[in-house]
């Protein structure tokens, strides 16, 4: 089975207004509100690509109820863990000129709350595969991807991993079985900025070095390139379309690598059905179908 977690999930308010003008009022064009967090983003498109997955996470009063609601209905099976105080956090997110996020903190998670998720953990079997992506609210230990994995060593369990800077660097000893940075955050875990296909693969290998087996590095319009444990290196050009929404890319190429993976255990399959996945998302008003990331796919 495939498990993502979400440790700070959302309900995002997406609101598309023509004109923004700051310091007055605004009126929308549309509106929309969907059940989000990188976790519950990746399980969506896993389960659009014909993947059943098990969204944890947690949750918090009338706002996570909701969380839960909206997750379901895109046929995601959830056990998220409901929280006793507090209330899940709503993002604005508004679509105009510029894209313009607001993001907020979240309600507070209590230490046996928190035994509460590893307690599920602790039930992943050998096969499995975990994805543990997004940031960490501050209610939790800055360490808590690498006490999970620390959990989980030796158990036989792939675990994706997409996250930032310190938080990714920490976790390369338990060897993810993948890493999704963007070409962006790999300079600025060097502190370097990265302009040519050979530095990113010379920076990416640095991550292998490090303890990582296959790294995805996503790099918006100009592409995608892997570097995998067998020393391959995959890269694609990115497909061509029409950048509609680019929240939730990074995750849906997530998806999609893993996705591709089970198909037949093919890194080169995983990266393409990445790239299409991701691409997919980017050409829609919300996250990739099966029937677009396909038709992508045709085309790489």
């Amino acid at each position: 089975m495939i498990y993502t977690v979400t440790f700070n999930p959302s309900l995002d308010y997406i609101i598309n207004v023509e004109n923004l003008k700051m310091g007055e009022t605004n009126r929308s064009s549309s509106e929309m509100i969907l059940s989000g967090g990188k976790g519950i983003n990746v399980s969506t498109v896993l389960k659009n690509l014909g993947f059943e997955n098990v969204a944890l996470g947690f949750i918090a009063g009338f706002t996570g109820k909701e969380i839960e609601n909206g997750a379901k209905e895109f046929g995601i099976n959830t056990d998220f863990i409901e929280l006793r105080e507090g209330l899940s956090r709503i993002n604005v997110k508004i679509k105009a000129d510029k894209e313009t996020e607001i993001n907020c903190t979240g309600p507070s998670i209590s230490a046996d709350e928190l035994e509460m998720l590893y307690s599920k953990l602790r039930e992943l079997k050998e096969g499995d595969i975990l994805v543990l992506a997004g940031s960490v609210p501050p209610s939790l230990p800055q360490d808590i991807y690498e006490k999970i994995m620390e959990m989980l060593q030796n158990k036989g369990i792939k675990i994706a991993v997409d996250a930032t800077k310190d938080l990714l660097l920490n976790v390369l000893k338990y060897n993810p079985f993948v890493i999704k940075p963007n070409n962006h955050e790999l300079g600025e875990m060097f502190g370097v900025v990265l302009k040519t296909e050979e530095e990113i693969i010379e920076y990416a290998k640095k991550l292998q070095d490090m303890g990582a087996r296959n790294v995805l590095i996503s790099r918006a319009g100009d592409g995608a390139i892997m570097i995998t444990e067998n020393g391959e290196i995959y890269k694609s050009a990115a497909p061509k379309g029409t950048v509609v929404n680019s929240v939730g890319a990074g995750d849906s190429m997530v998806a999609g690598f893993i996705a591709g993976y089970l198909n037949n255990g093919s890194y080169e399959e995983a990266f393409k059905t990445g790239v299409a996945t991701g691409s997919a998302s980017a050409f829609s008003k919300y996250l990739a179908t099966k029937e677009e990331v396909l038709e992508i796919l045709k085309r790489l």
